[in-house]
């Protein structure tokens, strides 16, 4: 997967995370919140790890001369 494509999976996950945290809170379904808890901890490591691959790349394009 691209780096572009893991943060974007990311952000979406944490934002699909957080609508099922407040619905959960609004309806007093302990589970929404938990599983919405979850969904935006996954998006963060995903985005977590886009990020790292841009850094390296930065870090390989620097060390091939490439910038």
């Amino acid at each position: 997967m691209s780096s572009t494509t893991d943060k974007l999976k990311g952000l979406a996950n944490e934002a699909v995370g957080n609508i099922k945290q407040a619905a959960g809170k609004a309806t007093g379904n302990d589970n929404l919140v938990v599983e919405g808890k979850a969904q935006e901890l996954k998006g963060e490591a995903q985005r977590t790890v886009g990020e790292a691959k841009d850094g390296i790349a930065s870090v390989a394009d620097k060390v091939a001369g490439k910038h």
